[in-house]
């Protein structure tokens, strides 16, 4: 998959740019404050209809503008997709794709993906376990488009649950818990599998990547699933539901005490360990970063075999927390991956053979 070309005006720091972007692998020089960054977003927010980096739609829109407008093609197995967003600042987006309306974000990215990869990552491995399931939901979406609102009907089934504990007068069991009940588990077990598939699928490729970058001197990296339900297969979801059902049977006398949900999805983790060690406590940032780059490069692998296209991937200042030996190692294992696009803070950083655009207070001004 490849992003041919694209334009943007008004996004961010961005008057009016139009680039030309080749395959392979590209480098976005800058110093810091530039834009360099708020160009992978543009490109990414323009395959997935979301920032890497803000929740709200608003800071895109640059400076005193109405709305910012995206443009670009993609060119992949089935063909060349051409997208053009307006992001408002007030009121609902315009999504275009073929000149046809898109309604639901899903129904773009079952035709487009990107993977981003920046510095908030770090709060993958660092971060409390929501980063964690954060990461895992994203990965669910990114690998099957159709699934993306599994975690949505989940979250809303659990606040819904959550208000019923916390009104309940205490006198006898909440009336309709029971009821809510089912929908925590129906919703809670079918969570639980993608999360635990999509683990299964990144858990050897990010394990690779991390060797691949770090080499053994650094150790290697594990990936595990820590749900709040266990069952005898998470992957194919066999007695996943009972289990549910019976964890929820067993802590029902402290969510009342309590007075919220103890049991599902919304309590899972992800374990990471770099040389035997939890990556949160003991990683140093070095290793805390090749293991959140990691991460990102197996969930870009993981989709390409899914897809059966690789993905458009973005990196923002991805050697920024390596030392020269591993810059060099993840420098040389980015060839050959399909196109891919890094931002770094000055030229001498750009890899062999990559094209690298500069960028000045929001232009690209030369192509060294």
């Amino acid at each position: 998959m490849r992003l041919l070309w694209i334009e943007a005006k008004d996004f961010r720091n961005y008057a009016d740019v139009s680039l030309e972007v080749p395959p392979g692998l590209t480098a976005v020089a800058g110093a810091n404050g530039q834009g360099k960054t708020n160009l992978l977003e543009a490109m990414h927010y323009l395959c997935s209809l979301v920032s890497p980096r803000v929740n709200l739609d608003l800071p895109l829109v640059r400076r005193d503008a109405q709305s910012a407008f995206l443009r670009g093609e993609v060119e992949g197995a089935g063909g060349k997709l051409l997208i053009e967003v307006e992001v408002r600042t007030t009121g609902q987006n315009k999504v275009l794709a073929d000149r046809s309306a898109v309604r639901r974000k899903r129904d773009l990215r079952r035709r487009v993906r990107s993977v981003f990869a920046g510095p908030d990552d770090l709060a993958i491995v660092l971060g409390d376990p929501g980063e964690r399931r954060r990461f895992m939901d994203e990965a669910v979406s990114s690998l099957w488009p159709n699934k993306d609102g599994v975690a949505a009907s989940y979250e809303r089934v659990l606040r819904q649950r959550n208000r019923l504990l916390k009104d309940w007068a205490g006198e006898a069991e909440p009336p309709g818990l029971e009821g809510w009940d089912a929908e925590l588990i129906a919703h809670g077990a079918a969570l639980t599998s993608l999360r635990a598939r999509a683990v299964e699928l990144l858990r050897k490729e990010a394990a690779d990547e991390f060797r691949r970058m770090a080499g053994d001197v650094m150790g290697s990296l594990v990936v595990e699933y820590r749900p709040s339900v266990e069952a005898p297969s998470l992957l194919e979801g066999t007695g996943l539901e009972e289990a549910f059902a019976a964890r929820l049977a067993t802590r029902r006398g402290d969510e009342l005490v309590r007075r919220t949900t103890l049991v599902g999805p919304h309590r899972d983790d992800m374990n990471l360990t770099v040389q035997d060690l939890a990556a949160r406590g003991f990683a140093s940032h070095g290793e805390a970063w090749g293991t959140a780059v990691a991460l990102r490069l197996a969930l870009a692998r993981a989709v390409g075999r899914e897809l059966g296209d690789d993905p458009i991937v973005l990196l923002d200042d991805p050697f920024s927390a390596l030392d020269p030996v591993r810059r060099r190692r993840l420098a040389e294992g980015l060839a050959g991956r399909g196109q891919i696009v890094i931002s770094i803070p000055d030229i001498g950083q750009a890899p062999d053979g990559a094209e690298v655009w500069h960028v000045e207070e929001g232009r690209v001004v030369s192509r060294p």
